[in-house]
């Protein structure tokens, strides 16, 4: 696996540390458990690290020498990939692997050119798009002018592209990708870790919970739900995201930003910023809420609906992305417009006030998460795409599915 920018051992919570890091982690670990020998190459952000670090029980991290060894914005990196795509050559001619599976456009641009000359099928996934990401963005949107060509590029080159949800499907296809080489497989969740049974964080006496787990962008509509509150006076919001905790969290521009629009909004007093949580922490800090909500402009999967449904948390997401594929309008949550804070506020309010609706929702959303979105399912699915690149080595070890 490439994955250049989210390593699988970066703590979750920054800018540029979420979803991705959490998927590259979750299915090489669970393949490593099937008897696969995976290495994940991840670019060096910090002179200190060791070269390799074992992740779990088969599966390696290598951490790539590419640019600076110091934290840069992964918009910032492109300058850096022809440098990571030697290294990655370097590697494969010495132990060529069967094959690789690149995560992000950078990724699928080093991969490509680092395995096509030796002949190694590359099966990729964007995890994000950059046409999506313009559109919803505008001028504020801080990708490289390339992005998007580069992105056409490894749609081409790939010998499979795995899309995290069918709207990403549909993305592709107005891309020029040929849908008979996309393959849906989406994110998961550790349902072993993130269940309904379990302690639960202290509520505030006589206060609703919404609690938002969430990368700190202004993408991910934060704001639209501290504006929603305003017609919620029963209601507090737990924000988990961000620095860790402490002196640093106010420093975080967003953080300021966010906080704000808590304090001129008039509800600064029932706003907490949790900053960065420990992931074993996560589920205490969503078993104590009524509801999750999720209400980013745009999503390409999200795996915080998914870690709320298994507590047995309903889930109030926005209507994009891979939000419409793993939260079921009226099964395990609702559906709301993005951006429209007098939305969160009336499905919020009728949630609340039908203990009943959020009792049924709860006993779905659990059942879905665990029979559809377990790591487990999702690495077999992975297994299963990978088959059809390299289906004769994938035979040759027995884990073919």
């Amino acid at each position: 696996m490439v994955s250049e920018h989210a390593s699988p051992l970066a703590v979750l919570g920054g800018v540029d540390a979420g979803g991705q890091n959490v998927c590259v982690a979750e299915v090489a670990t669970a393949l490593g458990r099937r008897g696969h020998e995976v290495v994940v190459y991840t670019r060096r952000d910090d002179a200190s690290l060791p070269a390799r670090v074992e992740l779990a029980p088969g599966v390696t991290v290598e951490h790539v020498d590419a640019g600076p060894p110091s934290v840069i914005s992964k918009d910032l990196l492109l300058p850096f990939m022809d440098e990571f795509a030697a290294r990655l050559a370097f590697a494969w001619r010495a132990r060529r692997p069967d094959f690789v599976h690149s995560h992000f456009w950078m990724s699928g641009k080093a991969a490509l050119a680092a395995a096509r000359p030796l002949g190694i099928p590359v099966v990729h996934t964007f995890h994000a798009l950059g046409v999506v990401k313009r559109r919803h963005q505008g001028a504020k949107d801080t990708s490289p002018p390339e992005r998007i060509a580069e992105e056409r590029a490894v749609l081409r080159g790939a010998d499979l592209i795995v899309a995290t949800c069918s709207d990403e499907v549909f993305e592709l296809a107005r891309m020029g990708g040929d849908v008979h080489r996309i393959r849906v497989v989406p994110c998961g969740v550790d349902t072993g870790l993130f269940r309904p049974d379990g302690p639960a964080d202290a509520r505030t006496p006589g206060l609703h919970r919404l609690v938002s787990v969430s990368r700190l962008v202004e993408r991910k509509g934060i704001g639209n739900v501290i504006t929603a509150l305003r017609a919620l006076p029963d209601v507090e919001l737990v924000i988990a995201g961000g620095p860790e905790p402490g002196g640093r969290l106010l420093d975080d521009p967003e953080v300021r930003r966010l906080h704000s629009l808590a304090r001129d909004a008039g509800v600064g007093d029932r706003v907490s910023f949790r900053g960065g949580v420990r992931r074993d922490d996560v589920p205490r800090l969503l078993r104590s809420a009524d509801l999750a909500v999720c209400a980013p402009w745009y999503e390409p999967f999200g795996i915080a609906p998914l870690e709320a449904m298994a507590c047995g948390v309903p889930v109030v997401a926005s209507a994009v992305g891979g939000l419409i594929d793993s939260v079921v309008d009226g099964v395990t949550g609702r559906h709301i417009p993005p951006r429209r804070p007098d939305a969160i506020a009336r499905v919020v309010r009728d949630l609340l006030d039908d203990p009943g609706r959020r009792a049924a929702l709860r006993r779905a959303g659990v059942a879905r998460a665990r029979t559809r979105f377990s790591w487990e399912r999702v690495a077999d699915a992975t297994l299963h795409a990978y088959g059809e690149v390299a289906p004769v080595r994938l035979a040759a070890t027995g884990a073919a599915r």
